[in-house]
């Protein structure tokens, strides 16, 4: 990396003039000027001084910027289906340095998060590869099907264990604080339907409408708790008027989707799921396409599902310029799995993706 680009950032983030720092080295501020601009570089006997000004270490100033050091770690989470340990250690410890400097550094602390939970999900990934290994070999084994289960996230059937207590209750304190946010309310609601609170999750559910007139969502809520009470009829009535009546969100077909999809209306289901797709502007979200490939392949249509993840690549480098990295490769394993299970007969439908 260009040791001018770091002086000049580590200046900036002490706020400290050229010339501050070039009479600390009893130089010019000329001389820090072309540092700056990599007209030149500092004589090496002046990097002991220069990092003890800026109470940094020698390898500090060799280290990649502090922005550029955020984009490295981010783009890890999407680029990388695992993270090597040494690469995670450094993150973290640049994140927490960062921490040290701004207790409230928001960005630093979602990195944080992300990273842990980055590694959380391909060590859960690789646990299942060793779980399923476990129940190919002994069936019967049942340690590798409670492995193979919290890998996975699979419901385990004891009640304690499978709600969402601890988040719920989390949650509430949020709310006491903040009555109003949106993201606490989305998923106080969501975590109550799905423990089947259905009575606790109403006067949430009259809360985001207020807080969200402009969703969806209080419809679709109001539905999910008349056909968790036995009221089919009801609910197909409600999430139908959320379409209608917010026919310009995309989120709308996809919500009613997902509906229709658990209740085995499926053509419905594919139906909503294209329509979401094709009123979306750009750049495009692909959650449609993940679900069309999961209902594709449910029904045993392998052509369709592979298509769909031709979209999804497709998308990912026409919205977001993305051609390689995890979320790509991922597609790719899908395609090649899907393949396979479709057997030799199997069509090609590869359009110049890159996937075979």
């Amino acid at each position: 990396m260009n040791i001018g680009n770091q002086i000049k950032n580590f200046r900036a983030e002490k706020r400290v003039t050229q010339e501050e720092l070039a009479e600390y080295l009893n130089i010019s501020a000329q001389a820090v000027s072309k540092w700056e601009t990599n007209a030149s570089t500092p004589d090496i006997a002046l990097l002991p001084p220069i990092a003890t000004f800026f109470g940094i270490t020698i390898d500090e100033l060799f280290a990649l910027p502090k922005e550029e050091q955020y984009e490295r770690i981010e783009n890890m989470f999407w680029r990388e289906r695992r993270i090597p340990q040494e690469t995670f250690e450094q993150s973290v410890r640049f994140l927490q340095e960062q921490i040290t400097k701004d207790s409230r550094n928001v960005r630093a602390y979602e990195d944080l998060a992300y990273l842990y939970n980055h590694r959380a999900a391909s060590d859960h990934a690789e646990a299942s590869e060793y779980a399923k290994k476990v129940i190919e070999l002994d069936p019967d084994h049942k340690p590798g099907w409670v492995a193979f289960q919290e890998a996975n996230n699979a419901v385990c059937g004891d009640e304690w264990y499978d709600n969402h207590f601890s988040v719920v209750e989390y949650c509430k304190s949020i709310l006491q604080k903040y009555p109003d946010n949106y993201r606490a309310l989305y998923t106080i609601i969501e975590n109550l339907l799905a423990d089947r609170r259905f009575d606790d999750a109403v006067p949430y559910i009259r809360k985001i409408g207020e807080v969200a007139p402009e969703s969806q969502q209080m419809l679709f809520y109001s539905g999910d708790v008349a056909y968790g009470k036995g009221d089919v009829e009801e609910a197909k009535r409600l999430w139908n008027q959320g379409v209608e009546q917010y026919s310009g969100r995309w989120q709308a077909y996809c919500d009613r989707a997902d509906r229709m999809k658990k209740l085995g209306y499926i053509e419905e289901a594919i139906a909503d799921y294209e329509k979401c797709m094709q009123i979306q502007s750009k750049p495009r979200l692909t959650d449609g396409l993940y679900s069309l490939a999961q209902v594709h392949e449910q029904i045993g249509d392998y052509e369709a599902a592979i298509r769909d993840n031709e979209r999804i690549i497709q998308i990912l480098a026409e919205d977001y310029d993305t051609h390689s990295g995890e979320s790509v490769d991922f597609r790719r394993r899908e395609i090649e799995r899907l393949r396979k299970i479709r057997g030799p007969q199997f069509v090609k439908h590869m359009s110049g993706l890159g996937t075979t």
